[in-house]
């Protein structure tokens, strides 16, 4: 399956944002609205060490109805709310990320149970010639 460079560049999902979307319902408040984070996005959200700042800036970036909230009325609702609040909120972003545990399993499944996509192993650094003929014959 080939593909064209300007592919690289065109969203993947037919979302409004091109990235998946999809409702969380808070107890005790509704329903937001929001959609997974970019490569770009996720990378400036886990490149700081403090969970607290990585969980304002995901919210911030994700959340996209019915309104949006910034960072500092992210964590403005973080000393508001009890701890496990924004949790499902958080989860369900990490999920429609990509990043959630498990994602690379089951992107591994997904690969293994698809008769249409292929794994080729490259030679690596670790490759070394074993000295037998390589003439084509099987002895």
């Amino acid at each position: 399956m080939g593909f064209a460079k300007e592919d690289l560049f065109k969203p993947r999902h037919s979302t409004p944002t091109g990235m998946p979307e999809d409702d969380v319902t808070v107890p005790g408040l509704g329903t937001f609205h929001v959609r997974g984070l970019n490569r770009l996005e996720a990378m400036h959200v886990q490149a700081t060490d403090n969970p607290a700042e990585r969980e304002r800036r995901a919210i911030a970036l994700a959340v996209i109805g019915p309104f949006t909230l910034t960072e500092p009325e992210v964590r403005r609702w973080q000393v508001a709310c009890v701890a496990g609040e924004m949790t499902d909120l958080a989860e369900k972003i990490t999920a429609l990320s990509g990043m959630a545990d498990g994602a690379d399993k089951d992107a591994m499944r997904d690969f293994e149970e698809s008769e249409s996509l292929e794994f080729r192993v490259l030679p690596g650094a670790e490759t070394q010639d074993d000295g037998s003929d390589s003439s084509g014959g099987n002895e």
